[in-house]
């Protein structure tokens, strides 16, 4: 499995043909207390840098953006019942969705663990 990351803070782990997806722990900690969760239908179609979520904390809501192209397979729908999750594990128990890729060569712009903790260190 491969972990790459967007400059929006967003994380996906690659297995395959399908991306895990989820908010960075930089992100969680900027957002405060998570409060409310939105993730997207199973069989729902996204496109790279479409909205695929949404998180809304204390502080904010913020939307959280698909790094790939391809098809909603799965749900975390426990978030719903518990969003604190995403503070808790953001890059773990609280991911958001998985999708099946349709276009794995739009990986190919996304950074690596390196490159995005120098990103986050220029911040």
């Amino acid at each position: 499995m491969t972990k790459y990351y967007t400059e929006e803070h967003e994380w996906i782990v690659v297995a395959g043909n399908i991306a895990t997806l989820g908010i960075t722990d930089y992100a969680q900690a900027q957002l405060g207390d998570v409060v409310f969760i939105e993730v997207p239908t199973v069989g729902r179609k996204v496109k790279k840098g479409e909205e695929t979520a949404v998180v809304e904390s204390v502080k904010a809501a913020s939307e959280v953006y698909s790094p790939v192209t391809g098809t909603v397979v799965e749900a975390n729908g426990p978030l719903a019942d518990s969003p604190i999750t995403v503070n808790e594990d953001p890059e773990g128990a609280g991911w958001f969705c998985r999708i099946e890729m349709s276009d794995p060569a739009e990986l190919e712009v996304l950074m690596d663990e390196a490159a995005y903790k120098a990103f986050v260190e220029g911040l």
